[in-house]
């Protein structure tokens, strides 16, 4: 079977990694982000994904350490912490110290991976490395042996509701070929309407944002996962 990736059409790719559903909290009620972490969390999400900008390696700001602490106090969930930021090396131990699970930070915003690849291993949180659209595949492939999870953007970071971008589905294909074992997510306008192309590229980690948090969150999650785990047994 194939899928439409953009203006090509690619091989479904079967994925042996688990389904993982992170709601993006950037999407929610903000006044309620407790409740809110706490309703995905009960709806089925796996894991939350927390979005950090800080306003010069994306035009945004959102939150930084002090907020993950605050409501690390409220839950036990896997914090996947995206950084958007032009210094990732700076915050590792912040994100560390606040209880952050993942730190996830952009290729473009580091000239040294290896380096803070240890680091953030060393202050006992998983590697996630991040690209943007414009940023080749070929340029994450040296580094993925010391990674644990490699996020493919499918809008341009730096806000919420954008339109998901199917061009970037090669991205995902040559990374599952490639790695069969690999951890990887897809960020970017996500929803039950292009989940099935997602889930045969290979992608397996799903961050949903205002698709999640616009309507009913508990049957979005379900229809994700459902639609994922459907579309992934046919390949």
């Amino acid at each position: 079977r194939r899928v439409h990736g953009g203006d090509r059409e690619l091989l479904m790719v079967r994925c042996s990694c688990v389904c993982k559903i992170g709601p993006s909290m950037l999407a929610c009620d903000l006044s309620r982000l407790k409740e809110e972490a706490e309703l995905v969390l009960d709806s089925g999400a796996d894991y939350l994904h927390l979005d950090v900008m800080d306003g010069h390696f994306v035009p945004n700001v959102t939150w930084g350490a002090p907020v993950i602490k605050c409501l690390r106090k409220h839950t036990s969930a896997f914090f996947d912490c995206h950084m958007m930021v032009s210094k990732p090396e700076q915050w590792v131990q912040d994100i560390a110290n606040a209880g952050g699970n993942q730190y996830t930070f952009h290729i473009e915003a580091t000239t040294d991976v290896p380096t803070l690849c240890e680091l953030i291993h060393k202050a006992g949180m998983k590697v996630g490395v991040a690209l943007k659209p414009g940023t080749s595949v070929d340029t994450v492939r040296p580094f993925v042996a010391i990674v644990d999870m490699v996020l493919i953007m499918t809008v341009e970071p730096g806000f919420g509701g954008q339109k998901f971008m199917p061009n970037m589905l090669p991205k995902v294909v040559a990374l599952r070929d490639e790695y069969p074992t690999l951890e990887i997510e897809v960020d970017g306008g996500v929803s039950p309407d292009n989940i099935e192309s997602v889930a045969a590229a290979g992608a397996n980690m799903i961050v949903a944002g205002s698709s999640v948090f616009s309507g009913d969150p508990k049957l979005a999650i379900e229809t994700l996962r459902s639609k994922w785990e459907q579309t992934n047994s046919q390949a």
